[in-house]
């Protein structure tokens, strides 16, 4: 039987959850779990609305109709920022909506993984043994978390990311594209590692750290 779910987010994000959704479906062996109702955003852009269009899904309107959904149905954040994310995590609680786990058919997810709701693993994601993750944790194409770590709520980690092993990565994280952050390190809360970065020690909270090694 499948569940109804809403997106959240007309950007490229959110409509990349919606090919998730739809890899997801396509390899189940019964029914499709999900039944995605459509997109809400508050804010979206004219060409991002002609995006959703194209993808022949609804744009249902702001996130105030999430109040008008049926009973069961599930939300995704399809928001890259994690910040933002967290934010609309939080502005949308009262609403009541599960949020769905989504695994794309070519990421793995160790089976001894702790995960909270909201999980997003994109296509290529690789995550493996005793590993915790908090609610909305987003791991984008083809990144990777090695054995041991835990990534708080919200942490993002971007394209070709790397999480080596034993590291602890606070609520709020950024690894951006094609960063690594190597064995048993700490990234505190609300950090951004840019793009191509290789973090070799500790980041404090709030602070951005960019460059091979991270600075």
């Amino acid at each position: 039987m499948s569940v109804d779910l809403v997106i959240v987010g007309c950007g490229g994000h959110g409509r990349e959850v919606l090919g998730i959704v739809r890899a997801v479906n396509a390899a189940a062996a019964g029914a499709p779990p999900w039944r995605v109702r459509g997109f809400v955003d508050d804010r979206p852009s004219e060409v991002n609305l002609k995006r959703v269009q194209r993808l022949e899904v609804p744009y249902l309107g702001g996130t105030a109709r999430l109040a008008e959904q049926p009973a069961g149905t599930y939300l995704a954040l399809g928001i890259g920022d994690p910040a933002a994310r967290r934010a609309v995590d939080g502005r949308l609680a009262g609403y009541g909506l599960p949020a769905a786990v989504l695994v794309h058919p070519d990421a793995t997810v160790g089976p001894d993984a702790v995960y909270g709701e909201g999980l997003i693993a994109f296509p290529g994601a690789r995550v493996t043994t005793n590993v915790t993750l908090g609610r909305h944790v987003h791991l984008n194409q083809n990144s990777a978390v090695a054995h041991d770590c835990e990534l708080g709520d919200h942490v993002s980690v971007n394209p070709l990311g790397a999480v080596s092993g034993d590291c602890r990565l606070g609520d709020g994280v950024l690894i951006g594209a094609g960063a690594v952050v190597l064995q048993k390190l700490r990234v505190g809360a609300g950090a951004t590692v840019g793009a191509g970065a290789c973090v070799v020690r500790d980041v404090p909270a709030g602070t951005v750290v960019k460059g091979v090694p991270a600075r």
